[in-house]
């Protein structure tokens, strides 16, 4: 397979092999722990789980980032990619046991969800730093199948990650403190590979690193000029990209919350069952992730990453209601496996836009500024799917808006590469 013949390729290149292993250990922890809070918050027994609760979850973890990310940008700038990686996963080791400790003592919700918000705040600076650093150990000519290989092997570690938390939730241990324990686990194990990468290898380039709060203080203009270099026309391709991605990420956002719903009332009545459901629909969606691996790097390059984005969202604009509005558990299934797949395939062609056609003192704001949209798009696509959704999932509206947007797109991104 040519998948597996590029992978060799990279892998002989030492400085890629040691950032995919932060990369794969990192997003596999990430895995564990975000799966342990979905089933704490949505699956356990004692909570009667609404829509709404969902969307209020992801606003309070996933807001906050509007705020951290471009801060997270112009630092990442500044500091040495390799120790973001070091610290940001012993801080996240240590938060995540944290936890732990709150989920099996009685204490208020608002104590857990700050928690939580630390961890998952920490991994803005971790993933965009992985992105950003990425071109500092490939050559230009391999960048687009490093694009390929590199985040999908890192949303297939989080899949794999999200698989054994529920094995270790179903058989191993009833208590997702058990499986927040795992996630730090794993975090630490990040810190320490991330000790096998020379400390100035993966930049930024500088002459002299600033304090911190020399740093804090040039945000905003930093940010400015991020967004002017972002808006020039001979990077106007990245721009239309991380539109496209942003509504395909909306789209996800909504869907996401409606296979909750019904994992958790409609499909099912057992809450384990719902549980396994939910666990064999991500499992699905983690294939779609590897194909969108091996069959991105030849369909970009055929033609070119606008036209590919068009085509994943075309191929969504057919399939999502044709595979949802059933509201069956076998097409549903189907459609986790498309939606892995145009998702991914969209998101490995607007990664590999960003960063060949921005400059590499630049990389960390935009890849920032693009954890930003994603959060927001999912955070107000969970805010709708409340409005939308009824108790047990089962909306025909929210489908029918998700095809729209995801139509939208096709023509807007096909459009553009005509141009």
């Amino acid at each position: 397979m040519a998948v597996v013949r590029d992978l060799r390729v990279l892998l002989r290149l030492k400085g890629f092999r040691r950032l995919l292993a932060v990369r794969l250990l990192s997003q596999g922890a990430d895995g564990v722990y975000q799966v342990a809070l979905a089933t704490y918050v949505v699956f356990s027994p004692e909570k009667q789980t609404s829509p709404a609760a969902i969307a209020s979850a992801m606003a309070v973890l996933l807001l906050p980032y509007s705020l951290v990310g471009p801060f997270a940008g112009a630092l990442l700038d500044r500091w040495r990619r390799r120790q973001v990686f070091l610290y940001g996963n012993l801080l996240r080791a240590v938060l995540a046991s944290a936890t732990a400790v709150l989920m099996v003592a009685s204490v208020p919700d608002w104590l857990f969800y700050v928690s939580a918000l630390c961890v998952t705040a920490v991994n803005r600076f971790v993933l965009a730093g992985l992105s950003a650093a990425l071109p500092r150990v490939v050559d230009a000519e391999r960048l687009v199948i490093a694009n390929s290989l590199s985040p999908t092997a890192g949303t297939l570690a989080a899949t794999a990650g999200g698989g054994l938390a529920f094995v270790v939730r179903l058989v191993v241990a009833d208590s997702d403190a058990a499986v927040v324990l795992l996630g730090a686990a794993l975090y630490l194990c990040g810190a320490l590979a991330s000790l096998s990468i020379a400390v100035d290898l993966l930049g930024p380039d500088r002459t002299r690193a600033p304090h911190l709060a020399s740093a804090l203080a040039v945000t905003a203009r930093d940010l400015v000029a991020g967004v002017r270099h972002l808006a020039a026309p001979a990077r106007r391709e990245a721009a239309w990209s991380l539109a496209g991605m942003t509504l395909m990420r909306f789209c996800y956002g909504a869907l996401l919350v409606m296979l909750l719903m019904l994992c958790r009332y409609a499909l099912t009545s057992d809450t384990d069952e719902g549980l396994a459901l939910l666990g064999l629909a991500l499992g699905v969606s983690g294939a779609g992730f590897f194909a969108a691996a091996v069959i991105t790097p030849w369909a970009a390059g055929r033609l070119g990453p606008g036209r590919w984005m068009a085509v994943c969202a075309g191929i969504a604009t057919v399939l999502v209601p044709a595979l949802g509005l059933p509201f069956a558990t076998a097409p549903l299934l189907v459609a986790a496996f498309v939606l892995g797949l145009t998702t991914q395939g969209a998101k490995i062609a607007t990664d590999t836009v960003v960063q060949s056609s921005v400059d590499d003192a630049f990389r960390g704001r935009i890849f920032s500024v693009y954890d930003v949209l994603f959060n927001v798009a999912f955070v107000g696509a969970a805010g709708v799917a409340a409005l939308m959704l009824p108790p047990d999932g089962r909306s025909v509206t929210l489908i029918v808006t998700v095809t729209v947007i995801y139509g939208a797109v096709a023509v807007a991104m096909t459009r553009f590469a005509r141009q």
